[in-house]
């Protein structure tokens, strides 16, 4: 029986031990997997990419909220050749509907579309129009940057903001003169881009960086085993195609794609003084320096009396001026030390434990700056 016990407890330590070790290894593996990012994520293969087209046209069928002819004469104008084209001359009439807007038509061209596939469009009113719901987009031809025509465009017009108002009152929710077309543009002409008989392929950085371009480099040829991959700068990393891999390059990068690399990034405090936000990277390190913050604050309190004379009297009421006046000038406020090599979430802690807001982190963190005590970029939106 000892023996039989002892054999038990010898298993049931070595269960216990490879459980541990199982736990430990999905942790480690969980942990590296949310810390690295595939390179699909932070790199576009250099050519593959979307274009903008944009189009000028009419949305007609508006309830009265379209555009004013007398105010937008290219809207007359466009409505009278629209018009001639089908046969209806209306020159030298005056037109007075306000049930027509002049749009410009937007829409961005996936790579590798074919002709006939359909793509969304955005529809935006350039007139004085108040709303164009309830409108239909009339043919648009959706013209590139080289001023050819790659999509036309048509359809109801679906809008998510409205407008109500009457004689003594206006509501307005969202934006009723922008609008959306589903599926609202045939693609008309293709993008050539011969993906097969490339020799080098070239992957541009979304955030251009010398350590992640050389971590992307390094996985890439870790996994081809030769020396294919290089970066050239910061925000480009060449890659020669391997022998195995010519002819079909949509294998190499759908496997390259899936790559994890961990990306870095420069230290830096991003401000937006409008809104007052405060974005700071983890890599934010702040020298020993010593802060103290405070306002001068002056209220000053009107409470004007009415003096009556007595009864009988021959006196008249009199308002009298009171004034209270109250001056804080910040003597509560203590002089803080921010130590060297904190973290971000230390110097957060620091900064809110003088009690400032956002507008006064801003001049603060832009004084640490000044001093010299902040090795970051402050860059200001």
């Amino acid at each position: 029986m000892r023996i039989h016990s002892h054999v038990s407890n010898r298993l049931f330590i070595a269960k216990c031990l490879f459980a541990f070790a199982t736990f430990t290894l999905g942790l480690f593996l969980a942990s590296s997997a949310y810390a690295n990012s595939r390179i699909k994520d932070l790199a576009s293969i250099e050519g593959v990419r979307e274009n903008q087209l944009v189009g000028y046209g009419l949305v007609v069928g508006l309830n009265g909220t379209g555009d004013t002819l007398n105010n937008s004469p290219f809207t007359k104008q466009s409505l009278t050749s629209m018009l001639e084209r089908l046969g209806v001359n209306t020159r030298g009439t005056n037109l007075r509907t306000a049930n027509v807007a002049a749009v410009m038509v937007t829409a961005n061209l996936p790579p590798f579309s074919t002709q006939g596939t359909r793509i969304d469009v955005t529809v935006s009113a350039l007139g004085d129009s108040k709303s164009l719901q309830g409108g239909t987009l009339l043919v648009t031809p959706l013209l590139g940057a080289d001023g050819e025509v790659y999509a036309v465009g048509q359809g109801a017009v679906a809008i998510s903001g409205f407008t109500a108002e009457g004689d003594a009152a206006k509501v307005t929710r969202g934006v009723p003169t922008v609008g959306r077309i589903a599926n609202g543009a045939v693609i008309e002409r293709e993008i050539e881009f011969a993906l097969k008989g490339q020799t080098t392929l070239r992957l541009a950085l979304r955030n251009p960086d010398f350590t992640t371009a050389k971590r992307i480099a390094a996985a890439i040829n870790d996994f081809l085993g030769s020396n294919s991959a290089e970066p050239t700068d910061p925000s480009t990393v060449a890659i020669q195609i391997p022998p195995n891999y010519r002819g079909n390059m949509i294998k190499l990068l759908t496997e390259v794609e899936l790559l994890r690399v961990e990306p870095d990034q420069r230290a830096r405090i991003v401000i937006d003084e409008r809104s007052g936000i405060i974005v700071m990277g983890k890599d934010v390190r702040v020298s020993t320096v010593a802060i103290a913050q405070g306002n001068l604050t002056v209220t000053i309190t009107e409470s004007p009396l009415v003096s009556q004379p007595q009864p009988f009297a021959n006196g008249a009421t009199a308002i009298v001026p009171r004034t209270n006046i109250k001056v804080d000038a910040g003597e509560g406020k203590q002089l803080g030390i921010v130590k060297e090599g904190i973290t971000l979430r230390e110097l957060v802690d620091g900064l809110n434990a003088l009690g400032i807001g956002p507008r006064d982190m801003i001049s603060i963190l832009q004084a640490i700056k000044t001093a010299g005590a902040l090795q970051a970029d402050i860059e200001v939106m």
